[in-house]
């Protein structure tokens, strides 16, 4: 990073491309625009600190860009299988980010929410609780595994099963919810 170059002057001439980047992988605009500040905030840190390894500025901010965007899906835990998979990343914007509510979001949401309480209630009772409990307590696997002396191992075949009977039943929700459009 050149010395003479503020910070001031970086942080107008990127945001509006790095905040598209970042919507892209974030839906919800507020969600990215806290990624946004994070990226900046390294770039401050790192400049405070006299990082001059920082050559090409675009590659440094785009990279910390990618691995924010990462971390907010690990902390999240909602990280998506793969990218292609947009049904659920769809259900899972409309059920945890709420800056964009209407009435007919707000209805969707709540559909929802009854859809994964059934879904659950269908898988078997040691698959509903691992995924209720890393996902929605955040409690990782290795601090279960410890509390009832269940392998990790088992644990996350049992989360993995479960994750893939809910990803079916969101798609088929997903197809019906599209059909009556």
């Amino acid at each position: 990073m050149q010395r003479n170059e503020p910070i001031a002057d970086i942080v107008a001439a990127y945001s509006p491309r790095l905040l598209g980047y970042i919507r892209s992988q974030v839906r919800c605009r507020e969600d990215a625009e806290d990624i946004l500040q994070d990226v900046f905030y390294q770039l401050a840190r790192a400049s405070a600190e006299g990082d001059s390894d920082i050559e090409r500025i675009s590659s440094w901010l785009y990279r910390v860009a990618r691995n924010s965007v990462l971390n907010f899906w690990r902390k999240r835990r909602e990280l998506p299988m793969d990218t292609e998979d947009e049904v659920c990343e769809d259900i899972a914007q409309t059920l945890f980010c709420t800056s964009q509510d209407t009435p007919d979001r707000v209805y969707l949401r709540n559909l929802i929410w009854e859809e994964l309480d059934e879904a659950l209630a269908e898988l078997p009772p040691e698959q509903s609780e691992v995924f209720c409990l890393t996902v929605f307590d955040a409690i990782p696997v290795k601090d279960i595994s410890a509390a009832t002396g269940t392998p990790v191992a088992t644990l996350l075949s049992r989360k993995h099963y479960a994750v893939k009977h809910l990803r079916k039943r969101f798609h088929e929700l997903h197809d019906a919810l599209l059909s009556q459009v």
